[in-house]
Parts: C-alpha cells; structure tokens; sequence
C-alpha cells in the first residue's frame, strides 16, 4: 500500500514515519526544498523522542521518501493525507490557505481513485471545501475521476507522539462512502490487532471531535489554575485539593495540575478557531471565552509574584529561568509561556539568564540577544536574584539546592509547577513561591 504525506512538519512527519513503520509505503512531500534536502540527508528537523530511530530505520528500508513534487508522489497512491499548518488567522480562526492549495493541487494531479484525508486540524466544514476545490480542478480539466474524502484527526502529544501514534487511544476517522472506508480500515489494520479502537463516523463530526477534546482539555487545566489562585487566597493547598477530586473516577487525575499555563501549538489556536467557528454560526461558547481568557491570565502570575516580591523594584535584577519549551520532551515554544513571562520581565528592565535541555536554539532564533543562555541549568543561576521554573523537566526536579545557595545572589525561588515541597524549600530558608499553595518567605526577602 502507497500512501503520500503532504506537509513534513511535526503531524506529518510522525504520521508518515509510523506509517512506513507498519510496512506501508509513505512519500511525503514539502514545497521546502532545504527541509525536504535535510530529511533526504537523514536528518530530521525536530525534536520528539523515539522518532530518529524509525526515520533512519524505514529510509534505509527505503519505504520512507522525501521530495517536493506532489505530482509524482501521487502515483499509485491509494490515499494522500493533508497534514499541512492550520495557523490562526487574525481573528482567531484557522487558516486554511494551506490546506485548500494543498487540495487545488491535488485536483490538478489525481489520474485514479484515492481518498483524499484532512490530518491537519481544521474547522467543521472544511471537507466540503475540499472536495468542492477538487471538483473545480477536476471540471477545469474536464475530467471526472473519482475520489472521496476523508477526515482523520490527529491526537498526538509532543513528548510522546511516536507512541501515541503506534499505540492509540482511539482512531478517529470520518468517511461518506463504504470505499473509503475499506481504505482507511486497510491503512490502520496494524493499529488495530493490539485491540486499540477505530471509531467510524460523518466527516462532520470527527472534524468536531478533535476541537472538542483539545477544547475540553484546555479547559481542565485552565479551570485548575483558576481553583489553584483561589486556593492562595484561602490558604488552601492545590496540591491536596487536586489529589482530592483526582481520586474520584469522574474525573480523574489527568490535566489538573495547575501551572503557568498552557502553550503549545493545538491548545491556543484550536480553542480560538472553535470560539470563532461558533461565533460565526451565531452562537457564543461563553465557558471557552473563560478558559481563553484565564489562560492569557495564568501566564502573569509568575511574573507578578517576582515583582511583588521585590516591591517592585526589579529594573536591573538578574533572574535565571529554566525551561523555554511549552512542555517537557519538546523544542516547541510555540505560545509557550516562558515567552509571556520573559516579555513581562524584560519589559520592566529585568536580566535574564535562560536553560532548556532541548529548546535552546529555538530560543535563540526566536529570542535573538534579547536574553542571554547558559550552558547548564547552574550557570544560568550565577549571581541570579532569582529563580523561576517554567518546564517541568526531569533534571530540574532534584537540584543540588546548596549549589544552588552558593551560585545565587538571593535565596528566592518561584516554581510554576510545584516541583518542589514548600517543607523542604522553608528549612532550607529559601524564598518559595509556587501555584496554588502558601508561599514561603523567610528572613533574607530581598528588598
């Protein structure tokens, strides 16, 4: 079975190279040429744990292959998936530029019956402007060669996405035609003898489906930063309100742990392209407007806590930060809230010293000079007023805080994502603020 892959960002990529895992035949195709030359040289251009492995292993099998003519990888193809951006628009909305060319063309180049599948995530709808570009190529061509189309959203997550791919929790896939159908079920029969489930449904629908569960998961968390700030307020423990409602099956204990937060590249855009999906269907979704808003909120908190601890007094304070990626496991900082924080610290004359285990040269490209990065998580605390934590990386869980007393010019920690026991941060008299529990001040407050 050949398939084509159009687009070799992080959805593309991942799905192609699984793919060809499973002994399919995948071309996938960018209009990048330096990218398309980096991946044909065996390099890939983003970092996800696992995925190296496989994209060396399938190229040297050769059933992974890389080039810019859509045209050619359309031959003998059975289905082409579209895995291109969906960027925000200016209003919030997705932008499907991408995604209709990428169909245009399609139009242009199809000699056989293929499905045509949406991998990237698009608003409810958008199959019907595909199919309809198609049609308009096919007319202009004077040609009537059939096609379906098909939705196939895809639900990985950054850190883990090979795995999430090869072990699913769930296939989603909206199809019109019993066709396209067989297609799709041919194409995920690997997935499916490990009895992970393959959900059939109306294109409509799974096209509603992946905006509901980001949306859905965006809202937990945004809801347990909103409970975990009231907890400060009332002198309760977020921490053990969390392990509380965690323990109840209803909910459970996944994305109810309050932070900084959430970025990323799904979260933000998705949650925004479903408010302005519904606003132009003339219906308000009031709770996702909240969990927006609160998130913008959410991503101040660090930077108000520093300066009130220093009473404002911070122009000219030297302040270590680790952590630029939006999560653990990744180089993305797409709406990452280390870059809120940064904006908000630089913007009232702080010094910033900045560690990522994996995101650095992202942080320099997106950054420039603006900041200055260290080598290791301990050289960026060199005579640092101050600490903050904004990824939860392995390494920063267990420092050597008396390296850390020794390095620092202040004694003063501001952890976004209660990493560490506030018991332990108090006996060794350090200034400790988190989210959502008591903070810890002690004799050496800086002033």
């Amino acid at each position: 079975m050949k398939i084509s892959v159009v687009g070799t960002g992080y959805v593309g990529l991942v799905s192609g190279t699984c793919f060809a895992e499973t002994g399919v035949s995948v071309e996938c195709v960018d209009t990048n040429e330096q990218k398309i030359r980096l991946l044909n040289d065996g390099r890939i251009p983003i970092y996800e744990p696992g995925l190296e492995d496989i994209f060396k292993r399938n190229m040297k099998k050769g059933r992974l292959a890389f080039t810019t003519s859509l045209k050619d990888s359309l031959v003998d193809a059975e289905a082409v998936f579209i895995a291109v951006g969906t960027p925000p628009g200016e209003d919030g909305s997705a932008d499907l530029q991408y995604v209709l060319n990428v169909a245009r063309d399609v139009g242009r180049y199809i000699s056989h019956y293929m499905v045509v599948v949406t991998k990237s995530t698009v608003p409810v709808g958008t199959s019907v402007k595909v199919k309809a570009v198609i049609r308009e190529e096919l007319q202009n061509r004077g040609e009537e060669i059939p096609f379906d189309v098909a939705s196939n959203p895809e639900f990985l997550k950054e850190g883990s996405a090979v795995n999430d791919f090869l072990k699913p929790d769930r296939i989603i896939v909206g199809t019109e035609s019993e066709e396209a159908r067989k297609v799709m079920w041919r194409l995920y029969k690997p997935f499916l003898l490990n009895g992970h489930p393959i959900v059939f449904m109306d294109i409509i629908s799974s096209e509603m489906t992946k905006y509901t569960a980001n949306a859905m998961l965006a809202t937990r968390i945004s809801f347990m930063n909103d409970i975990a700030n009231l907890c400060e307020i009332v002198g309760a423990d977020v921490n053990m309100v969390r392990k509380g409602i965690g323990t109840d099956s209803r909910i459970g204990n996944k994305f109810i742990y309050p932070g900084t937060g959430y970025g990323g590249s799904c979260f933000p855009k998705d949650v925004q392209a479903l408010i302005r999906t519904a606003d132009a269907h003339g219906y308000s979704l009031d709770i996702l407007k909240a969990v927006e808003n609160l998130n913008y909120r959410q991503k101040t908190v660090l930077a108000a806590k520093l300066k009130k601890h220093f009473n404002n007094r911070v122009k000219g304070k030297k302040v270590a930060l680790w952590g630029l990626a939006f999560k653990p496991k990744t180089d993305d900082m797409r709406e990452a809230p280390s870059l809120a924080i940064i904006g908000q610290l630089l913007d009232a004359g702080v010094r910033i010293t900045a560690y990522d285990p994996v995101a650095m040269d992202e942080g320099k490209r997106i950054l420039g000079d603006k900041i200055k990065f260290a080598n290791d998580e301990y050289e960026a605390c060199i005579d640092a007023d101050a600490l903050i934590v904004v990824t939860e990386w392995s390494e920063f869980r267990t420092p050597n805080f008396k390296v850390l007393e020794k390095l620092m010019a202040g004694k003063t920690i501001f952890d976004g994502r209660n990493i560490y026991d506030p018991g332990e941060m108090a006996e060794m008299k350090f200034n400790y603020y988190s989210i959502g529990r008591k903070d810890i001040t002690n004799e050496n407050k800086d002033k």
